[in-house]
């Protein structure tokens, strides 16, 4: 659905994605892949878990097949919206505010980014081109190409479930979705838009809210770490 991972694009899949916060130093600071990969072959139920799912291969129980495994239950996470039935007809299935909110974002020019699936995450855009965002410390994609036209660019953000997801903005200054909306319109199309367009965009993005699969709100059984499984270092 988002065709690069992490606002600046620095993850090309889901699987590059997945790597990444196991061994983050403020996420779960695990210090190498050896480490990860010594823990779960320390746990029967594991070894054997990666061996079902990765059939035919030496070996397994690889820091890439982990980051498969993860990337494979991520893509489960779909969530089906009000929306998406509309699109397939039921015309009943948005309500006349969201419907005049949908006219909106399409004569407004916003579905010039947020298209697709997803409603965005499609494609990179620079943040502020109308005029200069108010916190502009965060140089966005330049970070990961260093080339000048990249600053300040920014994969389009999904507006799937985006009235639960607060707050807004790749530097979370934003914790209000009307005030993002405004912000968008001001800063993005040069657009001051009305109390009552910010209402009825806001109204049709509440139609985007979807429902959480089953097998995601569902606490799984995991594997008990054995005997031999490397404990925590406390620092």
């Amino acid at each position: 659905m988002q065709f690069v991972q992490f606002w600046d694009g620095r993850a090309a899949s889901l699987e590059d994605q997945a790597k990444g916060p196991i061994l983050n130093p403020v996420e779960m600071a695990m210090p190498d892949e050896a480490s990860v990969l010594a823990r779960l072959r320390s746990i029967p139920q594991y070894v054997a878990l990666f061996k079902n799912a990765f059939p035919g291969e030496k070996e397994p129980l690889t820091y890439d097949n982990v980051a498969k495994a993860i990337a494979a239950f991520e893509r489960t996470l779909l969530t089906p919206s009000r929306f998406d039935d509309f699109l397939k007809g039921n015309a009943k299935a948005l309500t006349d505010a969201e419907k005049k909110g949908l006219q909106l974002v399409i004569q407004k020019g916003c579905i010039a980014c947020h298209n697709g699936v997803g409603a965005g995450g499609g494609q990179y855009q620079k943040f502020g081109i109308a005029e200069p965002y108010a916190s502009s410390d965060d140089p966005g994609r330049f970070n990961v190409t260093k080339k000048e036209t990249d600053r300040f660019i920014f994969k389009v953000p999904l507006w799937r479930n985006v009235t639960r997801t607060a707050p807004y903005f790749h530097d979370g200054a934003v914790w209000d979705l009307r005030e993002a909306v405004r912000t968008m319109g001001k800063l993005q199309l040069k657009i001051n838009l009305t109390e009552k367009e910010i209402d009825l965009i806001v109204a049709f993005l509440h139609s985007l809210e979807g429902t959480v699969p089953e097998v995601a709100l569902k606490l799984p059984v995991l594997p008990t770490s054995a005997s031999a499984t490397p404990k925590p270092v406390l620092k």
